[in-house]
């Protein structure tokens, strides 16, 4: 199982493989399912979604039930506006409701929490880092505008820069993949399985399964291989262990030039192919729109010349 352990412009290292707590919910069900995760060796703790704040305590109650370190786990969390929070108390909520002095990396969920602006919003999570609460900073689907904006003013730099990233959404997302690499900042892909889960039966089916089958692998381990041969961390779930042994397995496979070429151009042809259907969805909604629209003139229109 080879995936390597990362070192961030921070200077610590962060395991490049994390399992994912946003679809887990509360209870005893999320803490057996991350006392899981430690058996299969996923000792890095995050999520994509902005509701990780419902579980941290979980994740709290399962790393002190599991016997492991607090240096042994690597824990993500997100400034996610939550209940309409600043970031200094988000931050403080976070930590105690793990019942940590401190995470291992903290992320602004998305631009637009970035409030009232970038450089302010930043300035406060670099306070986070000289308060001792996080070790760490990031950010979460920043694009390259974004970054441009907080570096110009950054006394640190953002350690990571976690993404949507599968074949599907590549050509969208190399401006910002290339502009992180050229910058020291880790790409971290979430729903990377995308393709499979949601858009099955698309162009990457004939590519996925061919490769698969060459190397003895699932289609799943290949595109967390292809993931991985982008530059990208992943974070990824499941609540079947042998999904996560598969996924830890994939970290062993290594795509050729030729493998990795065919995904981009499975996965190019199935981006223009989401986008135009995306485009003729929203068409249809203006269109049923402009119908009822003129249906209810023409309606009281009829009305008023009935009682005029």
């Amino acid at each position: 199982m080879t995936w390597d352990l990362v070192t961030l412009n921070s200077g610590y290292v962060m395991p490049s493989i994390a399992y994912g707590t946003w679809t887990l919910g509360n209870g005893q069900g999320p803490i057996d399912q991350i006392a899981q995760a430690f058996d299969t060796q996923y000792y890095h703790i995050g999520k994509h979604h902005r509701a990780l704040q419902l579980n941290e305590g979980e994740v709290g109650i399962a790393l002190h039930e599991s016997g492991l370190s607090r240096g042994d786990v690597f824990i993500t969390t997100k400034y996610s506006g939550f209940d309409g929070l600043d970031i200094p108390t988000a931050i403080r909520n976070s930590v105690n409701n793990i019942g940590t002095p401190y995470v291992d990396l903290y992320l602004i969920h998305n631009p637009r929490l970035a409030v009232p602006d970038i450089p302010t919003a930043w300035a406060e999570m670099e306070k986070v880092v000289e308060d001792g609460l996080a070790k760490s900073i990031g950010v979460s689907n920043f694009g390259v505008q974004d970054l441009e904006i907080l570096l110009a003013s950054a006394k640190i730099k953002p350690t990571v820069n976690q993404i949507l990233l599968h074949p599907y959404v590549y050509l969208q997302q190399a401006p910002i993949v290339e502009y992180a690499a050229e910058h020291d900042i880790v790409i971290e892909a979430y729903s990377a399985l995308r393709p499979l889960t949601k858009e099955p039966s698309g162009p990457l089916d004939a590519p996925l399964n061919e490769i698969a089958t060459r190397l003895g692998a699932t289609t799943d381990q290949v595109l967390l291989a292809w993931a991985k041969a982008k530059g990208a961390a992943i974070v990824t779930t499941s609540s079947k262990k042998t999904r996560l042994e598969g996924y830890q397995d994939a970290g062993d496979i290594e795509l050729s030039k030729e493998d990795i070429a065919a995904i981009d151009a499975a996965g190019a042809l199935g981006e223009k192919r989401i986008t135009v259907r995306i485009g003729l969805r929203k068409f249809g909604v203006g269109v049923l729109v402009a119908v009822a629209v003129l249906g209810l003139c023409s309606y009281f229109r009829t009305r008023i010349d009935k009682s005029s």
